[in-house]
């Protein structure tokens, strides 16, 4: 028979060698940096003596090349949050306007899909609902990657639209409102207590666009936490037990989330401010009507080509925040 809390030290050791493994990636990192800055002082030094233009161009490419990877070790230094390293869950619901902001979901779901391809990030849309005549009424998408929560968690918030609408045949402005949340994702069930008890299962047909896409069986998932309300469902897979398994992971990241609202409230109570309503004030704007500009409101952040940023372009936007909330951060300190 085990000794007590031995399970507990082998944990404990691995998350000790995780650690270790992550420290040496960066002092890896680092030196590999180092040595790319000592080639471009030589290439420079040889363009300077020979005059040579073409090494001119060679050199400021390359620091252009340091000058992205020096921002992006900047950032991975800002995401020191407890599950900044680990992976997302974005959920995209559709505010009141119908059509116009169901489409809006799903033009912001491209837009993310987009961005983790870029990234190299795994995607998964894990739940979706179509909306009525077009677009989606609200979706679930797993985010993949070293650092997806970090990066990911400054899209949190309210995105406004503001286009002519395809779907007005008198060709008038609309303004669309979708909210956008994100989660880190929890994989091990000792970070969020989960009574079997407290779980009201259910399964389903799932729907789909016809053909092979649909389940023949009833292997959707649909788990109801009882003491909160709070419900998920997932219906990706062709597997019950997969379903189910992608579902409690969803509710475990919800259910970190409450916590750390609770959490949340209560240092704002004792700051004596009152927390923000997040469906009152949108983080973003993004016009394509009368004039073509994406702003940031929360870091005054502009972007005028609106393509790019809808086909993932939207780095500048989060290191943006997430710089301007470690000063902020640091300032209160």
């Amino acid at each position: 028979m085990s000794a007590p809390g031995f399970w507990d030290r082998i944990e404990e050791a691995q998350r000790t060698t995780q650690a270790l493994a992550a420290l040496r990636e960066k002092i890896t990192s680092f030196k590999t940096l180092q040595g790319k800055c000592e080639d471009v002082r030589v290439l420079l030094e040889l363009g300077r003596e020979e005059d040579d233009q073409e090494v001119a161009l060679e050199v400021g490419s390359e620091l252009k090349a340091l000058q992205r990877r020096v921002g992006e070790m900047e950032l991975e230094v800002i995401l020191n949050g407890p599950y900044d390293r680990g992976n997302a869950i974005m959920a995209l619901h559709a505010g009141a306007g119908g059509t116009e902001a169901q489409d809006w979901v799903e033009m912001l779901m491209r837009m993310y899909l987009r961005w983790a391809e870029d990234h190299n990030f795994k995607a998964t849309v894990v739940e979706l609902l179509p909306g009525d005549e077009a677009g989606v009424k609200s979706a679930t998408i797993e985010v993949a990657g070293p650092n997806a929560y970090g990066y990911l968690r400054s899209e949190k918030g309210v995105h406004r639209l503001v286009r002519i609408s395809p779907f007005d045949a008198a060709g008038r402005r609309h303004t669309s409102f979708a909210s956008v949340d994100v989660l880190p994702e929890v994989e091990e069930d000792l970070e969020v207590d989960i009574n079997p008890e407290d779980l009201k299962v259910d399964t389903f047909r799932s729907g789909g666009a016809g053909g092979q896409h649909v389940n023949k069986t009833d292997s959707a998932v649909r788990i109801t936490h009882l003491p909160t309300g709070i419900v998920v469902q997932c219906q990706s897979e062709r597997s019950q037990i997969s379903n189910r398994n992608t579902a409690m992971k969803l509710l475990r990241a919800k259910l970190l989330d409450l916590e750390l609202k609770k959490k949340e409230a209560e240092l704002s109570a004792l700051r004596g401010n009152q927390m923000e309503i997040a469906w009152g004030s949108q983080i973003r704007s993004y016009v394509f009507h009368p004039y073509s500009l994406v702003k940031d409101h929360r870091t005054g952040v502009e972007v005028g080509n609106v393509n790019a940023v809808m086909d993932g372009d939207i780095d500048i936007f989060i290191s943006s925040f997430l710089r301007e909330n470690a000063r902020k951060n640091n300032a209160g300190d």
